[in-house]
């Protein structure tokens, strides 16, 4: 008999009354009455269990009961009844039950509250309790719901590479990638390593964004988007910040930065219209246990046009804020977390865009104004992460791009192919990134970012 997942069954609910069915889960809990016993089985198809009525006449029950414990994972062939309880509509009457993995009594997961740092250390058993369920199912929604959408939009969906000899930020925080004696490197006359003898003839190293290869691919296709790992090599032990982690990069050509400013408002409120339709349950999960108030302020995100404002405004709004902040605020400086967030949270109450930063704090590709201090470039900050979503028209001036990386201290030769976008056929292209981690943050309540990335890659965590 072909199995049945959970959430299927409850969801057509009455119509399978009378219906013998075949479903295998894990026990959540197991219940006792001697002439009969309750299961809860959850199979991870959905946040709620279906109850499994066990009758003590059926064969093999006595030596088969004590078997039956927390974690253990079962097959379980029987009638759909209607279930005299309160808490759910139907229950499925065994006829037969087969025992797949028996689970010891030192399970971690038993029937209790774990703190969310206790199941970090158990990161390969996290995903069978609520949360970490719930979590798994928001995000695997929102990368259907993000692959819809742009897909819907012809967009190209662009696999760009892991390992690259580019640093698109400038910024240096990267992992190196090589298979050369680490004991014992070769050295260059000068006795600094050779890499010409590396696997690549050249360093190389985990990427930091598909950007670069993917305004290649525009300059072919009009639009496109990566979505894919990066990696960040930066000491970081905050609730925000991963060392592995995935990001959402579309990039258009024959565009300014209006463009893509528009495009990732409707891109965030698609994806959450999309799972306070598709994913209430798990919704209302985190909005009872993680963030009261979490689906309220999604529909208001959803409903109401984002905010705009420049940088120098957002600085003066800072400024006259009253405010003694962590971080002092003043023109030139790169905003923090707590500045984000004030504008965000109290000042505007809803998303805000916020464009025109002063080039020196953005990076070398990004393109320059005509006021000569700041760049096109724009962040979308929320309430309760800050900056969600980061982008910027790119600079599409040979002359001024080459300048632009020579005084950011990047040699031009090791980006030629870079620069040949901007030899042959430059045209007016802009992209944004999102951290997909942090937009599961900001969707489900989740205080820290490892507890929305299934194995988290942070400074001395490396297990699973």
């Amino acid at each position: 008999m072909e199995r049945q997942k959970i959430k299927s069954i409850l969801k057509n609910g009455d119509t399978l009354v009378g219906q013998t069915l075949y479903v295998c889960g894990w026990i959540r809990t197991i219940r006792d009455q001697k002439s009969f016993s309750f299961i809860e089985l959850n199979d991870g198809s959905s946040l709620a269990n279906i109850q499994i009525i066990v009758d003590a006449n059926m064969e093999s029950y006595d030596s088969l009961l004590p078997l039956l414990t927390t974690g253990a994972s079962i097959g379980v062939t029987g009638e759909v009844v209607t279930s005299p309880g309160s808490k759910q509509k139907i229950e499925i009457k065994s006829a037969k039950i087969e025992l797949f993995g028996e689970c010891p009594n030192d399970f971690p997961l038993q029937k209790k509250r774990h703190s969310f740092e206790f199941l970090r250390t158990i990161a390969h058993l996290r995903s069978r309790t609520n949360t970490g369920g719930a979590v798994a199912r928001i995000r695997s929604r929102l990368a259907y719901t993000t692959h819809r959408f742009f897909q819907e939009r012809d967009f190209i969906y662009l696999q760009s590479p892991i390992i690259t000899a580019s640093d698109c930020e400038g910024a240096g925080e990267l992992f190196q990638v090589t298979t050369l004696n680490l004991n014992n490197p070769p050295r260059t006359d000068t006795k600094e390593i050779d890499y010409s003898q590396d696997f690549f003839g050249k360093a190389a190293y985990l990427t930091v964004s598909g950007q670069l290869n993917g305004e290649a691919y525009a300059t072919a296709f009009s639009d496109i988007y990566t979505f894919g790992p990066t990696f960040r090599a930066e000491n970081s032990h905050t609730s925000r910040h991963l060392a592995e982690f995935w990001m959402i990069e579309p990039e258009l050509a024959f565009a300014d930065l209006n463009t893509i400013a528009t495009l990732a408002e409707d891109y965030l409120k698609e994806v959450i219209g999309d799972l306070l339709t598709h994913c209430i349950e798990d919704m209302q999960f985190f909005n009872q246990f993680i963030d009261t108030g979490i689906i309220e302020r999604l529909t208001h995100v959803h409903s109401t046009p984002f905010k705009r404002l420049t940088y120098t405004e957002a600085v003066s709004i800072l400024e006259k804020s009253g405010r003694t902040f962590q971080y002092p605020v003043k023109w030139g400086s790169d905003l923090q977390s707590e500045h984000e967030r004030y504008i965000a949270e109290e000042h505007c109450k809803s998303p805000v865009i916020l464009t025109d930063y002063p080039k020196e704090i953005k990076a070398f590709y990004m393109r320059e104004n005509q006021d000569g201090k700041t760049v096109a470039a724009m962040d979308i900050l929320v309430p309760k992460i800050g900056e969600l979503v980061g982008g910027s028209q790119r600079e599409d001036r040979l002359d001024v791009l080459t300048n632009k990386m020579v005084k950011n201290g990047l040699d031009p030769s090791l980006y030629q192919w870079y620069l040949d976008l901007r030899k042959y056929g430059s045209v007016p292209h802009a992209g944004f990134g999102v951290g997909f981690e942090r937009l599961v943050q900001f969707v489900t309540g989740m205080e820290n970012i490892r507890d929305v990335n299934a194995f988290p890659r942070s400074p001395g965590n490396c297990e699973f």
